[in-house]
């Protein structure tokens, strides 16, 4: 089926796309304001339902720490902690073919 993405990465730029498991079992619209972009250190950005989150880049030894934080909505916690870390593992994994 088809989807528009969006992705306008600058302070008050909007985003939106949609993200499913491979086998299309589940998926859920993403969509929000970056709220401020520094370049190679920071993002912020703040969903359409109102929650934060907020992407940090650090260099360490050579290499660039990826800090993920986030609001969570109403399901599971751990749950959604399992499909941020699952969503950084997969860039990293598309980071190092590269």
């Amino acid at each position: 089926h088809y989807h528009s993405e969006k992705n306008d990465i600058k302070t008050s730029g909007k985003f939106s796309w949609r993200m499913e498991e491979k086998d299309g079992s589940m998926g859920f619209d993403y969509s929000g304001q970056y709220e401020s972009i520094k370049f190679k250190e920071l993002i912020e950005m703040r969903l359409d339902d109102d929650r934060r989150v907020s992407i940090e880049f650090l260099e360490q030894n050579g290499f660039t720490v990826v800090t993920e934080s986030f609001e969570p909505d109403g399901n599971d916690p751990e749950l959604q902690r399992q499909g941020w870390q699952a969503i950084l593992n997969n860039f990293k994994a598309y980071v190092e073919r590269s």
